[in-house]
């Protein structure tokens, strides 16, 4: 029971830290509850993409640089991601719920916890409480990051029409950037200057994540005022 709680902790603070910050128009629970499980079951596309890869002959360290670059980024960071990613594109995005750009980043959090709930409980039956105490500071909080910038378009692609296509575009390959180099850095090797870098590359996107959450909340703040101050006005 203390390694399921080590394991799921992460992923719950993290959810209840996005709802609580969408204050002003609060998605329905149970589209948050179904995101979170869409995200556990969407585990299984990336599962199969990687073991095919490995059936292949691709490994996350296979010698050379280039071979574990195309592991991190085309096999780990592409079929991760876009499992997430279609997941929000396709059951979240088309909801009437989603009204607001910040609700792109509260469903791809939704989403992206589940992912990672469901890969930390599996870590962590397998290889104990050292390594779901290291998860907590570093996977989880990354998978979190990376759905933000994915949400923080997405959210941008519903409002703006005439531009939805590039910017879902950039939604997918911004979190496929972030974690194929976070990824790329821990595949390289286990010393401190490798583990350094993938630490730099999570701040960098956490320091990101926090400027599109505040964004959004300020554009939430100011819709809900004006849609406010119109009710006041009839």
């Amino acid at each position: 029971m203390m390694l399921l709680a080590l394991a799921v902790a992460p992923g719950f603070a993290i959810c209840l830290f996005i709802y609580l910050i969408d204050k002003y128009d609060r998605e329905p629970t149970s589209l948050l509850v179904k995101s979170f499980l869409l995200g556990m079951l969407c585990v299984a596309l990336p599962l199969a993409v990687q073991g095919l890869a490995v059936e292949l002959g691709l490994r996350e360290n296979n010698g050379t640089l280039l071979g574990t670059a195309a592991f991190a980024y085309g096999v780990v960071g592409i079929s991760e991601e876009l499992a997430k990613f279609l997941v929000l594109l396709l059951f979240a995005y088309p909801k009437k719920a989603f009204n607001e750009p910040l609700d792109g980043i509260v469903y791809a959090v939704m989403i992206g916890m589940g992912f990672a709930t469901l890969e930390n409980v599996a870590y962590v039956s397998r290889f104990g409480v050292g390594t779901g105490i290291a998860r907590m500071f570093l996977s989880v909080p990354a998978h979190g990051a990376f759905a933000v910038l994915m949400g923080y378009y997405a959210g941008l692609a519903k409002f703006v029409p005439h531009k939805s296509s590039s910017l879902l575009f950039k939604a997918l390959m911004i979190a496929v950037f972030f974690h194929g180099t976070f990824d790329f850095f821990l595949f390289l090797g286990n010393n401190i200057f490798l583990m350094g870098a993938s630490v730099i590359t999570l701040i960098f996107a956490v320091r990101l994540s926090i400027k599109a959450i505040r964004k959004d909340s300020a554009l939430s703040k100011k819709l809900h005022e004006e849609h406010f101050f119109e009710e006041e006005n009839t």
